[in-house]
Parts: structure tokens; sequence; C-alpha cells
């Protein structure tokens, strides 16, 4: 469904991605890691064509969006739905009304087939009773649930989501977790997550990407990730700042 091919990519004298390729088959949830600055998020926005990369092509399922125009990448735009960070709601906007907006701009449906659509995308993602709300008035857990409803509601066929688990608490970062896998399986939607929390990429990953100094470090399954013994990937999967050292190397103090 997706095809990265040697895409490099740089700002100014910055270079962010140094010939990466990799593929991701329809179904699949991929996990992107890496440290802050490693492009991750870059990434996302290449495979969406909101940048183009300096060299390499990005194909979504057969066609090659690095040479499309606009008109031709907003046709590509609607087989995805994208999960924002800060879950980026409309403050003057109703639950509903946040989740309608891209079928109010993007499909020709009356109002009572846009409130059904509504009605059942909060349902699934267990916010039924609150599509009057507004923002101010969510958790952070339920502004990330109106967001994912927003990205599901026109029923696209690959998701892509943007640390979808920062600044929540464990608890309601499982049960984020847990919706994304929901979400994933019901409606059989490709994946693509981009996170920091080890926790999140374990329960969430069919395979798991490393990115480091623009180059893909690791792609493999999660137990091959989580059990490598590159000093890099374990530094990261492990979360400290000094290098790795490896059990066999370390000495009693």
């Amino acid at each position: 469904m997706i095809e990265v091919r040697n895409i490099h990519k740089s700002f100014g004298t910055q270079t962010v991605l140094k010939g990466i390729s990799f593929k991701v088959s329809p179904g699949e949830s991929l996990v992107i890691i890496g440290r802050s600055g490693c492009g991750k998020s870059v990434l996302l926005k290449l495979l969406i064509g909101l940048i183009k990369p300096e060299a390499g092509e990005i194909w979504i399922d057969g066609e090659n969006i690095t040479s499309m125009n606009e008109r031709e990448l907003m046709r590509i735009r609607k087989r995805f739905g994208m999960v924002f960070q800060g879950a980026a709601l409309f403050d003057s906007m109703t639950v509903a009304e946040n989740v309608a907006f891209p079928l109010r701009r993007n499909t020709p449906l009356s109002e009572n087939e846009i409130h059904k659509k509504v009605m059942e995308v909060l349902d699934l993602v267990g916010l039924k009773g609150s599509e009057n709300k507004k923002p101010a008035e969510l958790s952070g857990g339920m502004r990330k649930r109106v967001g994912i409803a927003r990205a599901i509601v026109y029923n696209p066929e690959i998701i892509l989501y943007d640390e979808p688990t920062t600044g929540l608490d464990p608890i309601v970062a499982d049960a984020i977790d847990k919706l994304i896998i929901n979400v994933r399986d019901v409606l059989k939607i490709t994946t693509l997550v981009v996170t920091h929390d080890m926790r999140s990429a374990k329960k969430l990953a069919t395979r798991i990407i490393m990115l480091h100094e623009g180059t893909i470090r690791i792609d493999d399954s999660p137990e091959k990730v989580f059990t490598s013994t590159d000093p890099t990937v374990r530094q990261f999967v492990e979360g400290v700042s000094d290098p790795y050292t490896p059990k066999y190397l370390q000495t009693d103090a």
C-alpha cells in the first residue's frame, strides 16, 4: 500500500532523511520511533504530500505522489486520516461539528447522512453523549478520541497518528492504545504511528522502524526491536542517557 524509495529530505543545511526506504502492507501497524528531531513527523508530512523530498519516490497503492500536483494530491489525501499530536480541534465547534467538518468540506452528503455517520464514529470511540460539548469541556484523553473520530469518519484506508499518547497519564494512554487497535481491527485500516512511548509501541506495532541520524537503524518485529543488542537501539528502547553497555561487558563498581 505504501512504498518509500530512497527518500532524501533537507531543510537548509540540515539533512533530516538520508535515503530511507521501506514498505507498508495493507492492514499493517507500523510504529516509527526515534529521538526528537530525527525526522519522524517530517516523514508523515512527506507521505501525504505536504512537503516534497529532494530525491526519491513515495508510492501510495501504485501511484507515485512525488510527481503529483496539488489537485492530484488532494485525491490521495482523501485516502488518509490524520490524528495530530494535540488533536487540533476547532475550539468554537462542538464535538459533533469537529467530527463532521471533513464530511461537510469534502463530501456531498446530506445533513442527515452526516449526522448518522458522526454518531456512529462517536459511539465507536466511546464518546456517545458528548456530541454537544466544546473541546474546552473535554479531558485530554477525550480530545484525542475526538481527533480519532474525525480521522475515521470518512472511512480512510490509512491513518497516521502523530504522538497519540503524548501528555496523557498511563491509564488514559493505555485506553487510547486499545482504541487505536480496535479502530484498526474493526475498520481494517492500515496504521502508521509516530511515538516516543515504548509501551505504546510494543502494544500497537506489528512492525517497528527506528530512525537515527537520517537513516533506518532497525526495521523489524517488536520482539526483535525490544531484544536488539544494537547499542543505539537499546539506549532508546530503555530510555537511558548514557551509551548502552551490553551486560556481558558491565563490571561491578
